[in-house]
């Protein structure tokens, strides 16, 4: 395993991530949670000993199965990342942006993105008891919230700081003019964004910036939820509840197997599956500093942290890149 510094802090983070969204379950189809506890354990085993989640996956759920997972573990060899800024319980009382109705137990679930200062301070408290912990490695707002102001939510951030309650502060799906904006008011460690060979859009604009300023990127949704495994060509069939029934229509499903049947040599050749090239190629590129994948099982989690001991040669990788630039 590779460990990388964040930004301009003093943290390092494994190259290989894991990203704890599926696991809360809410989107995904459900999940078993001695399969999920067993996941993150796996993964730390295996030297990924950073864990990025967040309140809203699972609707606290998420962090609940990370603070329990953990114990057993010496808390300071490992970084655990959450969010704030998505509320569904009503405290944000009508303020906020309405972001989307989510659904559990058939029931819809109105979620807001809501970054005031009072409501940070709030949702930190509630992230800490269910992760069983006292400080947060790095906090991030999970998306851009419109109805307050970056300054103000940025206070919250460096207040929090200054308590020592998180030892870094970070930005999710910001783009580069919120992201000069936050750090006017607070230094900003990170910006986690989505990033996957089907979508390199923060390549013209972020990269540069982050590169320049100093700033990481952690990338999420590498596999295109699943997409890139290779599997949905398989056995396309997903649970009815299963999201990723609508998110995979964005892409032209023939060209991507086509891509994908074409690589698949290379990672045969490397004793590897789809996943973990997908996965080491992913971390190769410019600025990215770790890379988010979740695993729903043990075996999953193993087979995630394996992938950086792929090595790819400039002729391999150049080899993909003209095979991506067909899609």
């Amino acid at each position: 395993m590779e460990y990388r510094k964040l930004g301009n802090t003093d943290l390092k983070l494994s190259a290989i991530t894991y990203g704890a969204f599926a696991i809360g379950g809410n989107m995904w189809g459900g999940n078993e949670k001695k399969d999920s506890i067993a996941s993150v354990r796996a993964s730390i085993d295996n030297g990924v000993t950073t864990l990025d989640t967040a309140p809203f996956y699972g609707f606290g759920l998420s962090e609940e199965m990370i603070g329990e997972a953990i114990k057993g573990y010496d808390r300071t060899n490992i970084q655990l990342l959450t969010k704030f800024g998505l509320v569904w319980d009503g405290s944000n009382q009508g303020k906020g942006e309405f972001f989307f109705d989510a659904e559990e137990a058939g029931k819809k679930i109105p979620v807001y993105k809501y970054a005031s200062k009072i409501s940070v301070v709030k949702e930190v408290e509630d992230s800490l008891r269910r992760l069983q912990t006292d400080y947060i490695d790095l906090l991030q707002i999970h998306w851009p919230d419109s109805t307050t102001p970056i300054a103000e939510t940025m206070e919250a951030l460096e207040q929090l700081l200054q308590q020592g309650k998180i030892r870094a502060a970070g930005v999710s799906n910001y783009n580069v003019d919120q992201l000069a904006e936050a750090r006017k008011t607070v230094n900003i460690a990170s910006n986690q964004v989505g990033y996957s060979m089907l979508n390199r859009s923060i390549e013209q604009d972020l990269v540069p910036y982050a590169g320049k300023n100093d700033v990481g990127i952690i990338v999420y949704s590498p596999m295109e939820r699943g997409l890139l495994t290779g599997k949905y060509f398989r056995d396309g069939k997903l649970k009815d509840n299963d999201h990723r029934n609508g998110y995979f229509q964005q892409f032209d499903l023939t060209k991507v197997k086509t891509f994908l049947d074409g690589i698949t040599p290379v990672a045969a050749a490397k004793n590897a599956t789809l996943s973990q090239l997908v996965l080491r190629w992913t971390s190769l590129q410019p600025a990215i500093t770790v890379v988010l994948a979740g695993a729903r099982n043990e075996e999953q989690a193993v087979a995630n942290a394996k992938a950086m001991d792929i090595q790819l040669t400039a002729e391999e990788m150049n080899f993909i890149n003209t095979a991506l630039a067909k899609i």
